[in-house]
């Protein structure tokens, strides 16, 4: 589930909490670190889960409407179209999904179903919804095409949710959009003959990602006065405190990667640091970054400081 550039981006939080708790405990952090990652697996587990939560709602809605005393027609024969959407079953028979689940005690929303039915009653007023109840017989194309658009519409932008996930965890806030892409992207990838047996993502892609997460803080960490020193002269008419503290940790895990991972292609290093610039820094830290890594990718070139492995790695 995790790229690397999402695992650049929990080393670049993991550093600056470091920095600023001035903890020395370098297992302590390394710990915060892979539960961080950790949590957010949780709540890619959490949003799928929402999914198959809202059918349970919207079953007990249909069998009230049966119960009532003057039922209409319409109520006492139900549209089951949305109940029997096959996405939901295809999630619910997915074995990989309900182990994650129960492996790592989802079940947020059997304590908090109140959200669940917030999220049911905007779907069931929603055009979506209606225009898909209009008849009773589906196919999985329609079937999946509805959970996509109802995640993309309903649920992913919900503001109600996002408190309630902020009150939960403060850090599923800033994982939230890389966590419903993912959840959005399992979704996509399902198909009518293989969507109960398909594996559901791993945290990791392999264990090199793994890896290279922990190699990432370490060496960026325990390297902090050496990577200092090669940023210095790099940044003209900026002093030191001038300089953005989430900047300084994205260079020196840059300058990192430069002298440290002879498997990391120098542009692709760039390219990184200056995407997570973009989102996570001041408005100018991109183009700062970009001339203080240029600058010195270009002299750790010609110094032969360089030690990349492979072709096309400069």
């Amino acid at each position: 589930m995790l790229t690397r550039r999402h695992i650049r981006v929990k080393v670049m939080q993991s550093l600056y909490a470091f920095n600023q708790s001035q903890n020395d405990n370098l297992a302590t952090e390394e710990k915060f670190l892979l539960k961080s990652m950790q949590e957010m697996y949780d709540l890619f587990l959490l949003q799928l889960s929402l999914i198959t939560e809202i059918r349970e709602h919207a079953e007990v809605y249909l069998e009230k409407s049966q119960q009532k005393h003057l039922a209409t027609n319409e109520e006492k024969d139900p549209n089951r179209k949305f109940i029997d959407n096959q996405i939901f079953q295809i999630l619910n028979e997915n074995e990989s999904i309900q182990k994650a689940l129960e492996d790592h005690k989802i079940n947020h929303w059997k304590q908090d179903d109140e959200y669940v039915a917030i999220i049911w009653n905007e779907i069931r007023n929603s055009e979506l919804y209606s225009e898909y109840m209009n008849t009773r017989e589906g196919s999985f194309k329609d079937d999946k095409e509805l959970i996509i658009q109802i995640f993309k519409e309903i649920i992913a932008p919900n503001e109600k949710l996002y408190d309630y996930l902020e009150d939960k965890k403060l850090t599923w806030v800033d994982d939230l959009p890389l966590v419903n892409t993912a959840a959005l992207k399992f979704l996509q990838k399902l198909k009518e003959s293989t969507g109960r047996e398909k594996q559901i993502a791993r945290l990791f892609k392999n264990d090199e990602d793994r890896e290279f997460a922990l190699k990432l803080f370490q060496k960026t960490y325990l390297n902090d006065e050496d990577l200092s020193e090669e940023m210095l002269g790099k940044t003209p008419n900026w002093d030191k405190d001038r300089i953005a503290e989430v900047d300084m940790v994205l260079i020196k895990m840059a300058i990192c990667e430069f002298l440290k991972f002879s498997s990391i292609p120098v542009k692709v290093t760039i390219n990184e640091y200056l995407e997570i610039a973009k989102e996570y820094s001041t408005p100018k830290s991109s183009i700062f970054i970009n001339g203080v890594l240029d600058k010195l990718s270009k002299e750790y070139q010609t110094e032969g400081k360089l030690n990349k492995m492979g072709r096309g790695l400069m």
